[in-house]
């Protein structure tokens, strides 16, 4: 019993750190899906999570900060669409511009609106997303294995958790069963045979980048509303970067994503849980080591399992009209 007791703890975690990652994944997955390389998802969630606490710190509301990280994010995208669909520029070094932008300006911001270090208020609970108890979690809490994992698995994250898994069928059935969805994959494969069809590619791919924007706002307003209250210094940690590995290790499809984002949270809750605890024959280990490992591991899996990644075609290269 105390096995399983872990074992759903364990897996709790590890949907709860896996959320932002899957966000992000699925944000990335719209843009790159587009032929837009997006690097900078780790900046977006950055800002997101900061216009998002700023924004519920003033108005103590949760919702009004989720609309204001979203519309922060979308406007980062925006400008990452701008330079990289309108004017050609070079993808790589624009995502990298947002990131650095934003870690910047986030922290110099909250300092000088709230002086408290570049942090925002401690947000009180209304002004975060609470645990949703599902119907019934109560009563089968006591239930051995079944009632253990719906109540203490399904049942008590927030509802941008939810959200986040709806998300992945959701994006699935967008990109293989709408006509939108067929002529994003398009215009991320040939987009001059787009354009040639009388469609336009700048619009496509901005919408592609405004879907992005939702999401990684999404995924910022978690992170400060839900996981944490409030916004912390450089709080994203590089999770904007492991949702671009976990992309290609899912080979930009929606429910390998999912399950990728999956196991790096694992690796991330196993970590730790294991903080402190002496392990068989090796003793205890150093608490920095176990911090680095699921990112260690997250490269190993990287270069040993995935195998050949061949991503959209157009991925990064602006389109120029033939005349």
């Amino acid at each position: 019993m105390e096995f399983i007791d872990t074992l759903i703890n364990v897996l709790n975690s590890t949907i709860r750190v896996s959320v932002p990652l899957l966000l992000a994944c699925l944000a990335g997955l719209y843009s790159e899906r587009a032929g837009v390389f997006d690097i900078g998802l780790e900046g977006k969630m950055l800002a997101g999570a900061f216009a998002g606490a700023a924004a519920a710190a003033v108005f103590a509301s949760a919702w009004i900060g989720l609309l204001v990280a979203i519309l922060v994010s979308i406007g980062m995208a925006l400008v990452h669409g701008f330079a990289s669909i309108t004017h050609r520029g070079n993808q790589i070094v624009s995502g990298v511009a947002i990131n650095f932008i934003a870690a910047g300006s986030t922290i110099i911001l909250g300092q000088a609106w709230f002086q408290q270090g570049g942090r925002t208020p401690s947000l009180p609970p209304e002004a975060r997303f609470g645990a949703i108890n599902l119907p019934g979690a109560d009563a089968l809490r006591d239930v051995p294995v079944i009632g253990q994992l719906y109540s203490g698995l399904l049942s008590g994250h927030s509802l941008l958790t939810y959200v986040a898994f709806l998300a992945v069928p959701f994006t699935w059935w967008v990109l293989f069963r709408t006509r939108f969805g067929l002529r994003l994959r398009a215009v991320g494969e040939n987009p001059a045979a787009v354009d040639t069809a009388g469609i336009s590619v700048a619009w496509l791919r901005y919408r592609a980048v405004i879907c992005t924007g939702i999401l990684t706002g999404m995924a910022g307003s978690y992170m400060a509303l839900a996981q944490n209250a409030g916004f912390v210094k450089d709080m994203t940690a590089g999770r904007g970067y492991i949702a671009l590995a976990a992309l290609i290790f899912a080979k930009w499809r929606p429910v390998p994503a999912m399950f990728a984002c999956l196991l790096f949270g694992f690796l991330d809750a196993l970590s730790i849980r294991l903080q402190g605890t002496p392990l068989p024959v090796i003793g205890k280990v150093p608490v920095q080591f176990m911090q680095a490992l699921p990112y260690v591991l997250t490269v190993i899996l990287l270069a040993g399992f995935i195998g050949k990644a061949i991503p959209p075609r157009a991925g990064g290269v602006p389109y120029v009209k033939e005349r």
